[in-house]
Parts: C-alpha cells; structure tokens; sequence
C-alpha cells in the first residue's frame, strides 16, 4: 500500500482528532457519588413518622438570607437546612397523613410566602412563614383525605387559587378556592350533564393554559375512564365534533369521553366491553400535565392511564401507558408524531398489594431528554421500572430501565423522578428513589442515570434509627435545590422511615435544572414553569473551507417550557476569524464589536430565533486546521452553557456511511 503523503497524513489526522473530539463529547462525564449532609430531620428521638408521598420544598422563608426545607408527613416541619433542627412544626387539624406534595408560594402576591398543605380528613390548611394559620384556613371541603393540591393564577388577576381534590367515589370531587380561603365562583364541579368523575387517589390535578388566552385550564383525572376537564370559571371543556352525534351517547365534555386504546372504541361512546378483550385506561391514580410536547407553542395535556381488560371480574390491570391529548380532547397528531393509539403492552404490574409493597404512582415527567425541542414523557410504573417515551412513541436506547439486580429476593418501588444537567455539559441526569418491600429490613436507594437510561450510580439511604422499621426508601419525588451556603446542590428526600435527609451533590455549581421536585415546582400543577434553551446550537454552512474562503454561521435559538423574555448570546470570533458583514436576526437585537457578535431578545416556544452572519477565514493559514467558534448562552434564568461549531481548514473531507436507528 502506498504511504500518504506529510500533507495528506496530517489531513487524516486532523479529521480523526476532530471526529473524536465528537465522540468524545457524547459520552457522559462522571458524576460524584452524593454523601449525607444530615438525616433524620424531623423525628424524635427513637423514631420517625411515615413519609409519604409528599416532596418537600426548599425556600427562604423568613427573608433571612438562608433556606429552610419545607416536608410533611403527617406533621409539617419546618427544617433548617444546614444541620436539619426544627424551626417549627404544625399538625393539620386531623393530625393525618399528607399525600400531596408541599406547596410554597406567595399566594397573596405580597411578596410573603405562604405553605399549603392538603391532608387526611379533608382539611387544606395554609399556613403564614412563622407556622400560623393564615386568615381564612384551614378549610374542610370534605371528610375524606385529600390527595391531589396543585396552585396557580386560574384567572390571570395576580394572585393564586388552590385546588384540591377527594379521595372518595364520589362526582363532586375538586374544590377551588380563592387565596383567602373563600370558595371560587363555579365550584365545585361535575354536574350529571357533563360526564363521569370519582375519587382522586393521586396527586392528578393539573394546572395549564391549552388556549393560550392566558387563563388556566383545570385538568381531573379520577377513579375512571375519562378525563374531566374545566377553564377556570368551572364551565366544563368541549370537544371535538367528532365525539357528537352519537344517538344517546352524545360526547359534548371531556368527562364524557372514555379512554380505550382503541380510538374507535372511544368514538362510539360510553365505555362498553366491545369484544372479549377490551383494553381501557382508569385515572384513579393517573396524574396530568399540562405541556407544550413538540414546542409548537400550543400546550397538550399528558396522563398516564392505568389500561385493563374489563372483560375480567374483578378488572385485570394491564399496563401504564400515556395519553397526549388536544385541547378539544383529540389524540395529538403532529409533525408526524401519531398519538391516536398511544403505547401498549408497557409492562405487567409487578404486584398491586401495598401491604407487602406500597404502590408506585405513575407521576409524568414530561421534560426534553435529547436536546432536540420535543419532550419526553418519563414516569414510574407498576411493572418496577422507569419509562421515557419519546414522542415516536418508542423508549430510546438504554430506557426502561429497571433498578431490580439479579439475585435480589425482594420487591422495590419507583419513585417520580427528577431532571437536571449536574455537571452542566449539555446532556441532563434522571434522579431518583426506590423502596423496598415491607418485612425485608431493606432499605431503598437514590439512583442517577444519564439522559440515555445508562446507569451511573447509585447510594443508600442513613441507617434506622432504634426502632422497629422493617423497610425504608423514598416513596416522594426527591427535590434539588441549593440549601446551604456553598455553590453545590442538595437532593432533598423525604423517607418513610427515617425522615427527612439531605444529601450533598459535588461539583453541581453549574448545575441546570429541568424539573426539581414533585409535579414540576413547588405550585404542585404538572406544568414547566422554568423555560429551557437547551435546543439551542451554532451551525456553519460548510465545515471544510479554505484560506480567505468566507464562510456563513447561523446560530439558532429554541425554547421549551415557557416563553423566555430575557436571552442573549455572546460570540467572540477565534483569531483565524474575522467578522465579514450580513449580520441577520429573524427579531431581537444583533450587534458586532471588535469581533464580538452579541444578541438580545425574547424566545418564545414554537418560535425560533435565527442570528446569521458571515466570517472570513485567515488567508494564511497552510497547515490543515481546525477552527472553533463557540457561543455562549444565557437564558435569562441565571443559567449559561457554551455550544460550539467548528471549521476545518486545509482538510480532506471523508465522508462516511450514514447509519441509521
């Protein structure tokens, strides 16, 4: 064979530096193992109350300038989150267990926080930052526990409503309240005319604008197979024309529609076993949120069914799918993404007794895994597993994945998880906690994966206390958050047995977070508060130019979550870069200095920004080389990251096979 030429040698070798800095940076870095801050936070001194499935919350209360962290199990306490004592503690009036995750929010819009907290009895307490009642709480809209509590502007005036739902089988099922403690105008709903509603055994209520008229929408999954919906008076959602003009099964709500698999099934109207087999989802523990899945800057709602076969007595329980639903109740159908049959066969139940192991909630989170604008669909199932749907409807890579190991005798649960880049490079960790089954003396453990479903690693919980406790783990979202004075996060877990723990997370100073705790935010409403540019990249229009060749970077600027009012972008050119004209925004302000092209605006879902402009390169440059051009994003939110494209100068390109999955 004949040996290349020094040129053609050292061309070779640039592209194989060039392709492997590529590879290099699609692997994932390594994430320290997180170490205990403190445990125990909250028990006595020989045991501990149950912890539930109520994430905790981290805030400055008290505007001192350190944080307290928020949890409830069957007592709200009130923690101080360098070394865990208690500040104050506050029992609702049933003394009874809190389900739903602990909210924290300016109701009022005062600039004072407030904590709400739904529980056992049917009591929705809110308490002022010193642990008093505020005026007007509690309230006791039933006897039976609550366990939904989601919190937002319903109307848009400023302030916050809180609504909470029942679990009892029973129509009358939500209550909305004003922050003052006063009953909202129009609830409770459901009257007979607008369909089916039940009991509400999850955190399932959501909170989010599908009509974009700045108002928010009302979403109830409950102890059926339909999905109540309402806007923000309590007037139930319409449908498409497609669910009308059913001689007696007119389908004019959402709470009329029933969730088969089969969308010809659901079309036809009120839930019916048509064959010998037939698959339809229940929402008794099926929570919603309210997203924009393929960033077109319209919002879907996502719930996760619990599909049966309701041929069998009693039903036999299937697997958990999701559902993507329009705002007039049709199946999402976009940008080729074909949700009219949503996904099946995801997995079995693993057992369903939660007197041997207590239930795993299929919570969605509903964050953008891979960078590419759409969102992912993960959630905890029954089958043991975590999910990730992409919106092909597949599970990509190395998802699900499953935390039972080979030669383990016993039972774990799932936790709902949650999302943030650690270690800032540009792809998220999956955070989350197991269980154990009762009567082992096992104890669960927190996990980190990478965006890919690829385990990192994982790390127990603090010993037992001295006290009979035959099983531990972490039933509630854990919660990231910076609660101390250095730079790092924390994860935040509320244990079954053994309190609250708080455990350290090195080099996490650049950390970005997705979603941080239970249902998204600590309003509790299933929606992505927090906007994310991620998405964003910098391309050049031809990557193999030569000395004086005048090349074109597009830098393009995507949004998901929520509209991001505050972006800029900082692009300073290489040296063997120089800034030729044509500079270009689609909106926003773009400005060049010195070799510095710098950009302001807004970047709105489903709306891309685009910044282009021309650079030559050095004339003379003889050596083949490659040039790098990053760019600094900031969103606005406190958070930056760097994208970059390269040129290669006096290459030979090599074009390889193109593989597909």
């Amino acid at each position: 064979m004949k040996k290349p030429s020094g040129n053609r040698l050292a061309r070779f070798l640039i592209l194989i530096l060039f392709c492997g800095n590529i590879a290099a940076y699609a692997q994932p870095t390594t994430i320290a193992t997180p170490t205990i801050k403190w445990a125990f936070g909250g028990c006595y001194s020989s045991w501990c109350e149950t912890g539930w499935y109520s994430s905790p919350a981290v805030a400055d209360l008290d505007g001192d300038g350190t944080m307290e962290i928020i949890a409830a199990s069957y007592t709200l306490f009130v923690l101080n989150a360098e070394d865990g004592s208690v500040q104050w503690k506050a029992k609702n009036p049933a003394e009874s267990r809190v389900w739903p995750g602990v909210v924290v929010a300016d109701l009022s819009g005062d600039g004072d926080l407030e904590i709400a907290v739904a529980s056992g009895g049917g009591y929705l307490s809110v308490f002022d930052h010193q642990g008093n009642f505020e005026a007007g709480w509690p309230q006791r809209p039933c006897s039976n526990e609550l366990r939904s509590l989601a919190v937002g502007d319903l109307d848009g005036n400023g302030d916050l409503e809180l609504v909470v739902g029942q679990a009892r089988l029973n129509k009358i099922n939500v209550w909305v309240y004003e922050h003052t403690g006063v009953i909202r105008s129009g609830w409770p709903q459901i009257t007979n005319t607008e369909g089916s509603a039940a009991g509400i055994y999850n955190d399932n209520i959501a909170l989010g604008d599908l009509n974009n008229d700045g108002k928010l929408e009302v979403i109830v999954p409950s102890d059926t197979i339909t999905i109540a919906a309402y806007d923000a008076d309590g007037n139930a959602l319409p449908t498409h024309e497609m669910y009308h003009g059913h001689s007696g099964h007119d389908m004019d709500y959402w709470a009329e529609v029933p969730a088969y698999i089969d969308l010809a099934y659901e079309t036809q109207g009120w839930g019916s076993c048509y064959t010998e087999f037939t698959a339809r989802a229940n929402f008794a523990d099926g929570p919603a949120n309210v997203a924009d899945v393929n960033s077109d800057g319209v919002n879907e709602v996502v719930a996760i069914g619990n599909v049966h076969n309701c041929h069998t007595s009693p039903y036999t329980n299937l697997y958990n799918t999701p559902y993507i639903l329009n705002l007039d109740r049709t199946r999402f159908n976009e940008d080729g993404f074909d949700w009219t049959t949503p996904p099946t066969d995801t997995g079995a139940p693993l057992i369903e007794n939660y007197n041997i192991l207590e239930s795993i909630e299929p919570n969605p989170v509903t964050v953008d895994l891979d960078g590419d604008g759409n969102l992912e669909i993960l959630y905890a199932s029954y089958d043991g597993k975590l999910h990730a749907f992409w919106l092909d409807k597949t599970e990509h890579y190395n998802w699900p994945f499953d935390t039972y190991a080979p030669g383990e005798a016993y039972l774990k649960g799932v936790s709902e998880p949650v999302v943030a880049d650690l270690d800032n490079n540009g792809s998220p960790e999956v955070i989350f906690t197991s269980w154990t089954q009762k009567n082992t003396g096992q104890k669960g453990r927190l996990y980190i994966l990478d965006a890919q479903g690829n385990f990192i690693l994982q790390t127990g919980l603090a010993e037992h206390l001295n006290y009979d406790c035959d099983w531990n783990g972490v039933l509630a979202a854990p919660t990231l958050a910076n609660v101390d004075s250095d730079a790092d996060l924390e994860i935040v877990l509320n244990t079954a047995c053994t309190g609250v723990e708080v455990k350290d997370l090195p080099n996490t100073a650049n950390a970005q977070i997705f979603w941080g705790t239970g249902r998204g935010s600590t309003l509790r409403n299933g929606a992505l508060l927090n906007g994310d540019l991620h998405s964003s990249y910098i391309m050049v229009n031809y990557p193999f130019p030569s000395p004086g060749d005048t090349v074109n970077f597009s830098i393009h600027l995507h949004a998901s979550g929520v509209p991001l009012p505050d972006v800029s972008i900082t692009n300073t050119l290489p040296a063997a870069l120089t800034f030729s004209g044509n500079l270009i925004a689609s909106q926003g302000t773009a400005q060049e200095a010195g070799g510095t092209i710098t950009w302001q605006g807004e970047v709105d879902p489903g709306s891309p920004v685009t910044i282009s402009y021309d650079a030559a390169i050095d004339g003379s440059i003889i050596m083949p080389t490659v040039i790098t051009n990053p760019v600094t994003f900031d969103d606005g939110q406190g958070n930056q990251f760097v994208r970059s494209a390269a040129v290669m100068v006096n290459s030979l390109p090599m074009f390889l096979p193109q593989a597909f999955r």
